[in-house]
């Protein structure tokens, strides 16, 4: 039977309460994808982790998470959505609990690793259970309430983990941050175990391209790793034959994907110039804009003095303009200017990165937190029509039959470049110290600038309309 089309077996309730039970998962999601931009600091100072774990704490959870993302879309299909969900959601707490009582750096980005890559068996279940279990009437309200359940992720987690770390609760820092994820995870499990379907048409014959998916993970860690400890601990062989490694690979990844019978990117879509077009631009908008968040943080805290607290609270006009913008976007813009609406969202997000630069260039740390509001707010807004706008228009010319292993590639390509972001972005910040964190600030806002600006005419290339429009 097929759910989209005719009413489905599944009480209404149940629904409800499936829906709930998602939406927690991915909310977890994404507030664990976001707190670190808080935490990262007094993580890094408490661990003695130094630079290099600022650096790590972030992109060790994003590296896994978008590496492993298309595999765990096929496992779920494999062993079964409702098995590969309780098995995501039990690792992802066990992982955050190891988080949460890591004695050393080390201890902790490994579970940052595994939180990320449990988290990647546990998100893409979601979805293919309720498009299997939902009629279409409960589907269309699902879809409706992601966007303000994961828009109030995304702003009350950075700020919840900020006051969490300001109020040293039972004297533990930022360790409850994680630890709280133990209550919700176990809660999860429980509700899981009751209420979701059983995998009785899991296809086990359906194959996971092994060969692809162990490319790509050393292409992505090989890259980070020896971008993270040549930038933190000087240019070694070592760092620079990392990153050798991490090339040859992405380009054998690149060619597995032409070749192999069962490839975890279709390559019609390799082929197709409005998708691939689609991806730079992403993965240029999603490293650059994930990679100057991060070093906001960073400044407001080392370079502003402002508590966790007071950071995260600076933060908010910034993150309720990405909010305002994606929902101006997904309730109509995109399918009117279509690929015109990522131009402006790039142009929007130059406005806003230069008004910050003159800000500091103008007044240097003694910038008050209150003054970078307004241009906060343009910045998010430009970011919010982006990140909303460009997976929907590089699917424009998709074919339906590669509609779902492009919506994948996106995901995973949203994914990986938050993780080269904030890697990068931070690394330019620390080695600009040196001259002091306003002259850092300035010079990460020049390359957020320049990179961006670098995109625009790309934006030319992809579909001129959304994947919900009639091609003329």
């Amino acid at each position: 039977m097929n759910s989209l089309t005719e009413p489905s077996t599944v009480t209404t309730r149940r629904m409800w309460a499936i829906l709930g039970l998602v939406l927690l998962a991915d909310a977890i999601d994404v507030i664990d994808g976001t707190i670190t931009n808080i935490a990262a600091p007094t993580i890094a100072q408490e661990l003695s982790g130094g630079e290099s774990l600022i650096k790590w704490v972030g992109p060790a959870y994003m590296l896994a998470m978008g590496v492993l993302l298309l595999i765990g879309g096929r496992l779920g299909d494999k062993f079964g959505q409702r098995r590969m969900f309780l098995i995501g959601m039990g690792g992802f707490t066990l992982a955050s609990a190891i988080i949460g009582f890591a004695p050393d750096p080390a201890v902790l980005v490994a579970a940052r690793v595994a939180q990320g890559a449990f988290g990647a068996l546990l998100i893409p279940q979601g979805m293919a259970i309720m498009t299997k279990a939902f009629n279409r009437d409960m589907l269309a309200k699902a879809f409706g309430l992601f966007g303000p359940v994961l828009g109030i992720a995304s702003v009350g987690g950075p700020v919840l983990a900020g006051i969490v770390i300001n109020a040293d609760l039972f004297g533990l820092s930022w360790r409850p941050i994680f630890l709280a994820n133990i209550v919700l995870g176990v809660a999860g499990l429980v509700i899981a175990t009751r209420i979701l379907p059983r995998d009785d048409d899991a296809d086990r014959s359906t194959i996971v391209d092994g060969w692809g998916s162990g490319l790509l993970s050393v292409s992505m860690f090989g890259l980070l790793y020896g971008l993270i400890e040549g930038s933190s601990n000087g240019w070694s062989a070592f760092s620079v034959v990392s990153i050798a490694v991490g090339i040859v690979s992405l380009a054998a990844f690149a060619y597995r994907q032409r070749t192999a019978a069962h490839p975890l990117i279709k390559p019609s879509l390799l082929k197709n110039r409005g998708f691939t077009s689609g991806m730079i631009v992403g993965l240029v908008a999603f490293a650059a804009s994930t990679g100057l968040f991060f070093v906001l943080s960073l400044f407001l805290q080392e370079g502003l003095h402002a508590s966790p607290r007071d950071a995260s609270l600076a933060l908010v006009p910034l993150t309720a303009g990405l909010i305002a913008a994606s929902f101006a976007a997904m309730g109509g813009l995109v399918t009117k200017l279509g690929r015109t609406l990522v131009f402006i969202g790039l142009a929007v997000s130059l406005v806003g990165g230069g008004w910050v630069l003159a800000l500091v260039n103008q007044s240097g740390t003694d910038l008050g937190l209150w003054a970078l509001a307004p241009a906060f707010v343009v910045i998010g807004i430009g970011t919010g029509l982006c990140f909303t706008t460009i997976p929907t228009v590089a699917l424009g010319d998709a074919r339906p039959d590669e509609a779902g292993s492009a919506s994948g590639s996106l995901g995973s390509i949203q994914q990986l470049a938050s993780a080269i972001g904030s890697a990068a972005v931070t690394s330019i910040f620390f080695h600009a110290t040196t001259s002091g964190l306003d002259h850092a600030m300035k010079v990460t806002l020049v390359v957020f600038v320049a990179v961006t600006a670098l995109s625009l005419p790309i934006v030319a290339l992809m579909p001129r309309k959304a994947l919900s429009e009639p091609h003329e």
